[in-house]
């Protein structure tokens, strides 16, 4: 075989991974005296450094080519009699946590990670991937109550029109993401983890994961048990970037992580969403920032849809409705008041509605328990998108 410079390029990928090398490509994963770049630059070039294998040992001029160091490439050679064995175990271990591998030289490996320059060779995958569109959603762990609520709004309504919605499983802008894909029966919405499967984080998000796995997927590339640590989720963005056409900023910081998303969807191709926020707010500045610099603005999940393809226009909000005042109900009309992201307190409601302090509180509880509005700390109500 000719030699060739080992670039990763997306267009040579799909010949040179041949499925014999499906149990090296594993194996080359576990090895953890392989920094992660080192092992995926390997992986990248497998055929060539394989096929020396064969001929005799490395040399410095072959690892030069496939970007690592000698004593890297001579710690991957060392795999290839034990790698049908680690394969075989780590796949039994995969499927003790319901999951399966897909690598590189698998047919169902998304072909959209493809594109990235050095692709996860392995990828563990709970769930099924879904197909058609899909619309990553990033932003901040600790999101205000106006970036959680747009957030639902734009997930909900894009999962009802068939776009799956992809996040990152933080808590804040992507739980909230992947909550509302969730609340339409239609929804279907994937997870791509900075920690490995199995991994409580974070904390409290079981019962999310077990949900995601029935109605999409949760998609990480390191093995099963792998604790979070901070440099893994700048890394396992760029898949979050890759998989999706588009990508929504929701509520950022000017330090946000989700900045990094945004650039790296922008190096790939894809279309780039911010929700503008308020000024002088902390959490507007990277959205405001991305549009300034040329970035979508995004008012309506209507405007993703079309840039999708796609030409479904959503409802966005529950309305008051149609019927005369005089004809609804005490509820009704306590309902009638709140406006979208904003806040009533009781005082204000029962001055409104005209009803007395007492009846308020029975309204206001009853409707809280049905799901049509939500206490807030500080006790005042607000009607959910």
């Amino acid at each position: 075989m000719s030699k060739r410079r080992c670039k990763g390029k997306a267009q040579d990928r799909e010949a040179r991974f041949e499925p014999a090398y499906r149990d090296l490509l594993i194996a080359l994963n576990l090895r953890r005296d392989l920094p992660n770049g080192s092992a995926y630059r390997l992986a990248s070039c497998l055929e060539e450094w394989v096929d020396c294998r064969a001929r005799g040992a490395p040399n410095l001029a072959l690892a030069e080519r496939c970007g690592v160091s000698r004593e890297a490439l001579e710690r991957a050679l060392e795999l290839r009699g034990l790698a049908p064995e680690l394969a075989e175990r780590e796949g039994e271990r995969a499927a003790g946590f319901g999951a399966r591998i897909l690598t590189l030289a698998d047919a169902d490996y998304p072909p959209p990670l493809k594109e990235l320059s050095l692709p996860p060779p392995v990828l563990y995958l709970r769930g099924e991937l879904p197909a058609g569109p899909a619309l990553t959603v990033v932003g901040s762990r600790r999101a205000d109550l106006y970036g959680l609520e747009v957030t639902r709004l734009f997930a909900r309504e894009l999962a009802r029109a068939g776009v799956t919605i992809v996040s990152g499983f933080a808590t804040g802008i992507d739980a909230a993401a992947h909550q509302s894909a969730l609340t339409v029966p239609e929804g279907r919405t994937v997870a791509v983890l900075g920690c490995g499967l199995g991994v409580d984080y974070p904390s409290g998000h079981r019962r999310l994961a077990a949900e995601l796995a029935e109605r999409g997927a949760l998609l990480s590339e390191y093995p099963p048990g792998t604790p979070p640590a901070r440099w893994q989720f700048p890394v396992r963005n760029r898949i979050l970037a890759a998989l999706s056409q588009a990508t929504l900023v929701a509520r950022a910081t000017a330090r946000s992580g989700s900045l990094g998303t945004a650039r790296l969807a922008l190096d790939l191709g894809r279309d780039l969403w911010a929700i503008p926020g308020r000024l002088f707010e902390p959490g507007s500045e990277g959205p405001n920032g991305l549009i300034r610099a040329g970035a979508h603005v995004a008012l309506h999940p209507g405007d993703l849809l079309e840039s999708l393809g796609l030409t479904q226009e959503p409802p966005v909000a529950r309305g008051p409705r149609a019927e005369p005042a005089a004809s609804r109900s005490p509820a009704e009309r306590l309902l009638a008041l709140f406006l979208p992201t904003q806040p009533l307190y009781p005082e204000e409601i029962a001055e409104k509605t005209g009803l007395s302090s007492a009846e308020t509180a029975a309204l206001l509880l009853e409707l809280e328990l049905g799901g049509e509005l939500r206490r807030l700390p500080g006790g005042a109500f607000l009607r959910p998108l």
